[in-house]
């Protein structure tokens, strides 16, 4: 029996494989995101909690109600905006899975989507699965920022979505309120959908504000925006998320949604009700992962890698021209297995395998882990 693939080019992740091979050698993992410290113990015993009270069977298709309610005030405590809970809120296990019914509610064979690179890795997929083509345009290196001439280039008829990822994965970079200016500039009077990625929404350094679409009413209106719990209250392994849309685009996106999953983990999502009235827990957190970023890219300085900047996210890339001229790829796994760290190597956030030379260092970690790997990557 044969399939005929609809993804003839996909392989496994290179994070599955980045983080097998850290196995294998027992490296220290700077190449997943997720941290290697403990969540909250308060939101872990409401978890048990819910579990004990009997929360345990079937929450309502689009997430369990209070859930709802607690996300539409934040966001109008956050964003001054306000979102029906009833009908501009889904709940989803995680983000990229919100991600990816957002593409499939509004894509049509051989619509086209809009992709800035170095990219999220589940984007492209996404988008060819359900028939269409992505468009990629090249974030402009070493900092990232997106080429609004290019943009407005790569608009045709066929265009149905632009994608943005802010704080962007894998690079640190974040776009600003002239960003937002020239993506209201090209989507104004069109069919465009916008779909914004902002899964690190509170990982967001040296004082930047986030500009979430959640801001900005004429761009929300066309726009899906998706979230993680797990990026916010360091429980990545829930897949836990929500997707936000106005009421008529959000009525499409759970048409996917409940022939897909239905309905997320009940008892996470009523502890979840409960404690987003700890607003403490998320608006603290970027001066939290912060300290992280300083206190790695400080050991680093040491090293003979050139790290650049990063303004949000759980990552910071670093470049290795000091080091060596070998393919980003071959140095990642070189690492692996002779320094004992695993990295990730931005060319596999291309499509094309576009090779800057640079390595993305994830420092959600404990102190103790970033120390040791410093240590060995100063030694290479």
């Amino acid at each position: 029996m044969l399939i005929h693939s609809k993804l003839p080019l996909a392989g496994t992740t290179i994070f599955t494989v980045m983080s097998a091979l850290a196995t294998e050698h027992k490296a220290v993992n700077l190449g997943q995101g997720f941290p290697d410290f403990p969540m909250s113990s308060e939101l872990t015993d409401l978890v048990n909690k819910a579990m004990r009270s009997g929360f345990n069977q079937y929450a309502p298709m689009p997430g369990w109600t209070p859930l709802r309610e607690a996300i539409a005030e934040k966001i109008h405590y956050l964003y001054n905006n306000s979102v029906n809970p009833d009908t501009e809120i889904t709940i989803t296990p995680g983000g990229t899975y919100a991600i990816y019914t957002a593409l499939t509610a509004i894509l049509q064979p051989g619509d086209e989507v809009i992709v800035f690179e170095p990219a999220y890795d589940s984007y492209i997929p996404n988008i060819e699965v359900n028939g269409a083509k992505a468009v990629t345009i090249p974030l402009v290196y070493p900092d990232y920022h997106i080429d609004w001439t290019a943009v407005k280039a790569a608009i045709t008829p066929k265009t149905k979505a632009i994608m943005i990822n802010s704080p962007h994965n894998p690079t640190g970079s974040v776009i600003s309120e002239e960003d937002i200016k020239q993506l209201r500039a090209v989507t104004e009077g069109t069919n465009i959908f916008i779909i914004s990625d902002e899964v690190y929404e509170h990982l967001i350094f040296d004082g930047i504000q986030h500009q979430s679409i959640l801001k900005y009413p004429d761009l929300l209106h066309r726009s899906f925006i998706c979230f993680s719990f797990g990026k916010v209250y360091n429980c990545t392994g829930w897949k836990l998320g929500y997707a936000v849309a106005p009421a008529e685009l959000m009525k499409e996106f759970r048409k996917i949604h409940q022939f897909n999953c239905f309905s997320c983990n009940t008892p996470m999502q009523v502890a979840l009700a409960e404690f987003l009235s700890n607003r403490e827990a998320y608006t603290g957190l970027a001066a939290i992962m912060q300290e992280k970023r300083d206190y790695f890219k400080n050991l680093m300085s040491s090293s003979r890698f050139t790290m650049q900047d990063s303004f949000g996210s759980y990552f910071i890339c670093g470049t290795y021209e000091r080091i060596s001229d070998e393919g980003d790829m071959e140095l990642s796994k070189r690492l692996t297995k002779e320094a004992g760290v695993a990295t990730i190597p931005v060319s596999a956030f291309y499509q094309n395998g576009l090779d800057n030379k640079v390595l993305r260092f994830c420092f959600s970690k404990n102190k103790e882990t970033l120390e040791k790997a410093a240590e060995r990557l100063s030694a290479v």
